[in-house]
């Protein structure tokens, strides 16, 4: 009899310690997923969007042209700077199009193609979209616009080759002018001796394309305050080119920097405008 207590209260000692283990050391079958510092969210305005781990929308500010945050100051306390060390992200977003900069306060900010990256402070939750459009000069951050518009202080040179400020009107000063740009901040240009949806300057052989390369590109998403339909494409010799309000558009083969607008004043001032929603229509 004391032997048949002594194998049960053994057996119920067994039993107990490998139950514990057991318990200790069960695999959650769905373990808690940490959400990605910044995620791709759909939109039912905007279709894709560029969000933090909480849903919060991200925004672009047009003035940031060259790379470089130029909200400082109470525009930093309404657009505060959006920073994760620890960039994890979506499926479907290219670590190679994300960046961090030193801004002029020291702190560091997060960017995406080039653009640094920005909450705003009337978001009050995930989805809203509030900052968008705001002064012309916001735009909701999206991973595949086509074009951005930015706003920026147009820069040519002098007959010396000197770097020369100019208005939106093309004469001498200064001033910032809002102006097409593509999604990497290269800025767009149009020719005065062009006509309604025909390229007057192209040479059939694109002899003179480095100058003045046409601009074939697919037209998609666009920030807010553009309109699809003033887009268009002509065709080139064989080549796509696309065009604004019936205006064929170029890039400038010497504007080698990031926010570089040094064709505004080549040959002279006015002969390649900057594009942008005040642009006449041919």
């Amino acid at each position: 009899m004391k032997k048949s207590i002594y194998l049960l209260l053994t057996s119920i000692t067994i039993l107990t310690s490998c139950s514990s283990d057991d318990v200790e050391n069960i695999i959650d079958p769905n373990p808690p997923t940490t959400a990605n510092a910044v995620q791709l969210a759909n939109d039912a305005t905007f279709g894709n969007i560029l969000t933090d781990s909480e849903g919060m929308s991200l925004y672009f500010f047009s003035r940031d042209t060259k790379g470089q945050s130029e909200c400082n100051g109470d525009c930093k306390t309404a657009w505060p700077i959006f920073y994760q060390a620890d960039l994890t992200l979506d499926e479907g977003l290219d670590a190679a199009d994300f960046g961090v900069i030193t801004r002029a306060d020291g702190e560091r900010q997060n960017t995406y193609k080039g653009w640094p990256l920005y909450y705003f402070v009337n978001d009050n939750a995930a989805g809203d979209t509030n900052g968008d459009k705001v002064g012309n000069n916001w735009y909701i951050a999206k991973p595949d616009y086509s074009l951005m518009y930015a706003e920026a202080q147009l820069v040519g040179r002098d007959a010396d080759g000197n770097d020369q400020n100019f208005t939106s009107d093309y004469t001498e000063g200064d001033g910032l002018t809002f102006y097409i740009t593509n999604s990497t901040g290269r800025t767009i240009y149009a020719f005065v001796n062009d006509t309604k949806d025909t390229n007057n300057y192209t040479a059939d052989d694109f002899s003179n394309d480095p100058i003045w390369p046409i601009i074939s590109l697919d037209i998609n998403n666009i920030p807010s305050i553009l309109d699809r339909n003033d887009f268009g494409t002509i065709d080139v010799f064989g080549r796509t080119q696309v065009t604004y309000k019936g205006r064929p558009l170029y890039y400038f083969g010497q504007d080698v920097e990031r926010g570089d607008n040094y064709g505004i004043s080549v040959p002279t001032p006015g002969i390649w405008p900057i594009v942008n929603t005040d642009t006449t229509a041919l």
